[in-house]
């Protein structure tokens, strides 16, 4: 005899409460299937195979494309064009997240002490820049730090740069481009963070004779370690892949592994070793989530 169960009101059995569970579930995982999962298996294996004399894609499994981006496919050992390139990324990418973060922190407190009607307000001004594409808003920085415009003029009066120069192009307006782009990613989290804070733990920390530091330290940061969390991983893994920002802000002479990605499956027309980099970046994507995750667990109280 058939167990009946009761599902939202409705007297039904297991088997049939299974069928609606599989039939609701196979929407989302096809497509998660079709659009993520398929075209990562034909990246990985487009990575082993080989370009031909004239780009097209011999399908012959061979470590080539990797041997090359580590600097082996040469005659001499110590050319590691690729590695510098992705360590640069690296580095972008960390000091990108890094001042994101050092900047959202008190943002996102000066948001949360608003009051509940200003609130949405300055949310809404932090939302605004995903309303505008970042074509638009890398071009304006090209504008806004040329050599006529006034943070120019202020850096050549400050002796930073020549008195004939801008601030682009250059690694600087590529480092201003990548935070202003990242940074809404590192303020909304932190927020929902800050705005559930325990103030009591705070004031036991200043009743204590902690100073700031000590304040911030024991009784706020391990309150915000899930919102700093999210906001690592929303802004460091979209600066290590991003092209667009370093190929305008950068003149097209600060190349990282995004622009190395792009150029592989455009001009260079060399899918294979593109697809050998894209995999790289993701395996590196994947571990530094593990690690991140790993830690997560080890500094959670719970």
């Amino acid at each position: 005899m058939r167990r009946l169960l009761i599902w939202y009101g409705e007297l039904t059995t297991q088997p049939r409460l299974w069928l609606r569970g599989g039939l609701l579930l196979a929407i989302p995982v096809g497509w998660l299937t079709v659009f993520l999962l398929l075209p990562c298996l034909v990246l990985a294996a487009l990575g082993f195979a080989q370009r031909g004399e004239y780009g097209q894609i011999i399908w012959q499994v061979s470590l080539g494309n990797f041997r090359r981006l580590a600097g082996f496919d040469t005659l001499s050992l110590s050319e590691h064009y690729y590695l510098i390139i992705l360590r640069r990324s690296f580095v972008v990418a960390l000091v990108t997240t890094v001042l994101s973060i050092v900047l959202a922190y008190p943002l996102a407190f000066f948001v949360a002490a608003r009051s509940p009607r200003t609130r949405y307000l300055w949310l809404a001004l932090v939302i605004v820049p995903f309303c505008t594409n970042l074509v638009i808003r890398t071009y304006a920085w090209m504008l806004v730090l040329s050599k006529d415009m006034p943070p120019a003029r202020l850096a050549a009066w400050l002796g930073l740069i020549p008195s004939d120069a801008g601030l682009y192009p250059g690694p600087g307006a590529v480092y201003i481009g990548m935070i202003s782009s990242f940074l809404p990613f590192a303020v909304l989290p932190l927020y929902t963070s800050v705005e559930r804070l325990d103030w009591s733990l705070v004031e036991a920390a200043r009743d204590l004779y902690g100073n700031k530091l000590r304040v911030f330290s024991h009784a706020i940061l391990p309150q915000t370690i899930p919102g700093l969390s999210v906001a690592i991983v929303l802004t460091f893994i979209p600066a290590m892949g991003v092209f667009l920002v370093p190929d305008l802000l950068g003149g097209g002479n600060y190349m990282l592994v995004g622009n190395l990605i792009q150029m592989q499956f455009g001009s260079s027309r060399d899918w294979p070793f593109g697809a050998a980099v894209s995999l790289v970046l993701m395996v590196l994507t994947l571990a530094g989530l593990f690690l991140l995750r790993r830690r997560g667990r080890e500094v959670d109280p719970v």
